[in-house]
């Protein structure tokens, strides 16, 4: 096989990658970021490892797996080295996949602390188990269980304080 060839096969597969996952990606960066310039930038690097490090997946749920990981802890160390500022633009809520009757519950969602919103993404939005996620996000099952059900009481109050 020709250094072309392999070229455009391994293209294909992060075409493909980019294709599948990017709307995902992009909600639990943006759930973290609050801001669509630095998602986008988070996004952007997420690819780019997948691409320099070629990672060897078991099948694409740990593909999809380390992407999360593998996003997540850019967009946290963007917050970090960034101190990027604490607003988010709810028109672009349609882009990323929010349906626009849950746009009260997505702007409440994005008042928690980043650690429960990834929790109720992965586990509402994307359907993992609290296992799964406890194995994305390096965590305890119990810790996850723990979050999602400190989570779900954040999120009653703010809404019934809300009203």
């Amino acid at each position: 096989m020709g250094i072309k060839s392999r070229y455009n096969e391994e293209f294909r597969f992060v075409e493909y990658a980019v294709e599948k996952y990017s709307k995902m990606l992009f909600r639990i960066c943006y759930s973290i970021l609050l801001n669509e310039a630095d998602t986008e930038d988070a996004l952007q690097e997420t690819f780019i490892r997948y691409m320099t490090k070629a990672p060897l997946f078991k099948d694409s749920e740990h593909e999809k797996a380390w992407l999360i990981k593998v996003a997540t802890n850019i967009s946290k160390n963007m917050v970090r080295f960034r101190k990027a500022h604490q607003s988010a633009n709810l028109t672009e809520l349609e882009g990323i996949g929010i349906n626009p009757d849950d746009r009260d519950l997505f702007e409440t969602i994005m008042h928690l602390p980043s650690k429960y919103k990834i929790i109720l993404d992965l586990y509402y939005i994307e359907g993992y188990k609290s296992g799964e996620i406890a194995n994305i996000l390096g965590l305890s099952p119990v810790a996850v269980r723990k979050r999602l059900q400190y989570a779900r009481q954040l999120l009653k109050n703010e809404l019934e304080r809300n009203g």
